[in-house]
């Protein structure tokens, strides 16, 4: 569930997509508002695990990914499909956004 508004994530999602042109330059434009704004290493919980998001990437699928790290265990998990912990950290508005966009 959103915490911004809608009319917050459109202008989010304008900001992100500007002179972008076709859905592979608009996502690529959301994966560089997300690494460049998300605080990162930040920890959360995936399955029970307590995890670290060292990192942002984009997969070979065309989605935007977390790098999680767990001792020496790497996973990339979906961004959309991360739990984010409370207080979500800064710069998380722009995965809302995405989310907002790829619906």
């Amino acid at each position: 569930m959103s915490t911004w508004e809608p009319a917050a994530l459109e202008a989010l999602t304008e900001e992100a997509t500007v002179d972008a042109y076709g859905q592979d330059e608009q996502l690529t434009g959301f994966f560089t508002m997300i690494e460049e704004s998300l605080a990162m290493p930040f920890t959360t919980t995936v399955l029970g695990a307590e995890v670290s998001v060292v990192g942002v990437d984009l997969a070979e699928d065309g989605r935007v990914v977390a790098r999680c790290a767990r001792g020496p265990v790497r996973q990339d998990i979906g961004i959309l499909d991360l739990p984010l912990p409370e207080p979500a950290p800064e710069g998380s508005q722009w995965i809302e956004a995405y989310s907002y966009w790829a619906r």
